[in-house]
């Protein structure tokens, strides 16, 4: 068994590779062996994950051996070439959406950085003003309620209502285009911060496979790249500060939902996360899934409906409460990557996913799109 990609010998994974000479496969993870079970009636993950079945689905292909985990592990580093061996991320046509300020802790950092518009020194301060006012008064409070509404009045009233709060305990979730379909990178590559931010940090989350249905499917990890002072200058940012060359990773796998793996399963995990530096900086977080604010059904549901359809299904980043605040380079500036960061997210029922963090600029560059996926799917005649 390798934790880095396989935890549960029961369960059934399923992600995408890059075959040298091919392109990419879709595969099967059984025990150490790699499968590659890309057919005409499922040529893409997103085809996968929309069959009446998927786990079944996943489970009955038959298919062809093509490496060992290890071969798999060992071609997927941040260096790796175009046409070698390496873990692509799971999801291919997929709209790959997020959702922000979903948990208490990491809301409070919102407000943080919006108050001290971007610039870490501030940031300690105004930590302390927040904690003092708020204390306990966001613990177990529902959106949308009328103690929700209660906290927003004092807020007010102290001058520290903010857009961040609004999504974070108001009726209405943020959900935001966190990344482009087959823009985002897989388990070993480098991790992309533009280098405009000087104080950013990694977000642990779980990722939901949502098929054109709205019907959950499977899980996987995330790493939603944060720059913390480009999008505490504006809200307005966001899109620059979450969109940039290789700032999405989604991997190792998706888990497929099964008797014994489930959304309640999900809703129990615990992440765990460690960032380790070249100048020997190491730092360990946390983030659990139980004390998440909204329900992922309920961010399901505010993505997909009537409102708003995903005829090639979407993956889901459902928040995290992680908000690294343990000073690196300063006292009292907190966190922020250093270049060559190792990131490792684990959970225990999906494995770990592993990046190196580089500059969005230094990253290979992103040139296989949806395009380039069609023409080579057609010239394996799997179109």
């Amino acid at each position: 068994m390798l934790p880095e990609h396989n935890p549960s010998p029961e369960a059934t994974f399923v992600g995408r590779v890059w075959r040298p000479g091919t392109g990419p496969a879709l595969v099967r993870l059984d025990g150490d062996r790699v499968i590659d079970i890309t057919v005409t009636a499922h040529p893409t993950m997103a085809d996968l994950l929309a069959s009446a079945d998927p786990l079944a689905t996943a489970r009955s292909a038959a298919g062809e051996d093509i490496c060992s985990l290890s071969d798999l592990l060992a071609g997927s580093t941040p260096d790796a070439g175009p046409d070698d061996l390496r873990w692509l991320a799971p999801c291919d046509l997929q709209a790959i959406k997020a959702c922000g300020v979903t948990f208490a802790s990491s809301m409070v950092e919102r407000v943080i950085e919006e108050q001290a518009a971007g610039d870490p020194d501030r940031a300690e301060a105004i930590r302390a003003k927040v904690g003092g006012i708020l204390g306990d008064s966001l613990a177990g409070l529902v959106p949308g309620s009328a103690h929700a509404q209660e906290v927003k009045n004092v807020l007010l009233g102290e001058g520290l209502w903010s857009q961040y709060l609004e999504v974070g305990i108001g009726p209405d979730a943020e959900v935001f285009t966190k990344s482009q379909p087959m823009s985002s990178v897989g388990w070993g590559a480098a991790v992309g911060l533009h280098p405009v931010s000087s104080w950013n940090n990694p977000e642990p989350e779980i990722v939901l496979a949502v098929n054109p249905d709205g019907r959950i499917v499977g899980a996987t990890l995330g790493n939603d790249v944060n720059l913390r002072d480009v999008e505490g200058r504006s809200a307005l940012l966001l899109g620059k500060a979450k969109d940039n060359n290789a700032s999405c990773s989604i991997g190792p796998a998706i888990r497929l939902f099964d008797d014994s793996f489930t959304l309640n399963e999900v809703r129990a995990a615990e992440l765990r996360m460690t960032i380790s530096g070249t100048d020997g900086f190491e730092l360990e977080g946390s983030s659990s899934m139980s004390e998440i604010s909204r329900d992922p059904a309920d961010l399901v549901a505010q993505t997909i409906g009537a409102h708003h359809q995903y005829p090639d299904g979407f993956m889901l980043f459902c928040g995290t409460m992680f908000a690294p605040v343990q000073d690196r380079d300063a006292p009292g500036q907190g966190f922020t990557h250093h270049v060559e960061d190792v990131v490792r997210i684990s959970e225990s029922s999906l494995g770990t996913l592993t990046n190196t963090v580089r500059l969005s600029t230094e990253c290979p560059q992103w040139k296989f799109g949806l395009r380039a996926l069609m023409t080579n799917l057609a010239k394996r005649d799997l179109l």
